[in-house]
């Protein structure tokens, strides 16, 4: 009898929390909703902001203004928020290698161009000082 009523009372706990779950992503989605009008700038979910110009709901999609000029066609479900234009959406941060202010204080004598301990940077190009290594060797 007690595991029975144990069970009961845990069955309605997860209805609970179910129930109390689908109301409150309803409520948030309806809020969004309210926000994405025509003329808001919005932030798509793959990352890419623009500024909304209409909404189909009978083709699902809503067209999005990347750039001046250029108006991109995407499902609605794409738009996952309104941008608050007062809130700083990106957090940058300095490197001490950034701050210093002249190539000589960041180890370099070319600006832009930093070295780690004397190795050359991922990416940049080195010269082979070996005359016997031929290119083959590579």
């Amino acid at each position: 009898m007690d595991q029975s009523v144990i069970l009961i009372v845990i069955i309605v706990a997860f209805a609970a929390f179910m129930f109390y779950s689908s109301r409150k992503r309803k409520k948030q989605q309806a809020e969004i909703a309210d926000k994405m009008v025509p003329g808001a700038k919005v932030m798509l979910s793959f990352g890419l902001y623009g500024t909304l110009l209409s909404v189909d709901d009978e083709k699902v999609t809503a067209d999005v203004e990347i750039a001046p000029g250029t108006v991109v066609t995407v499902h609605r479900q794409t738009l996952s928020r309104v941008v608050d234009d007062t809130a700083n959406d990106v957090v940058t941060t300095a490197t001490p290698e950034a701050e210093a202010t002249t190539p000589v204080e960041r180890g370099t004598t070319e600006p832009g161009v930093v070295e780690l301990n004397g190795e050359p940077v991922y990416g940049e190009r080195v010269e082979d000082t070996d005359p016997t290594k031929r290119k083959s060797d590579d």
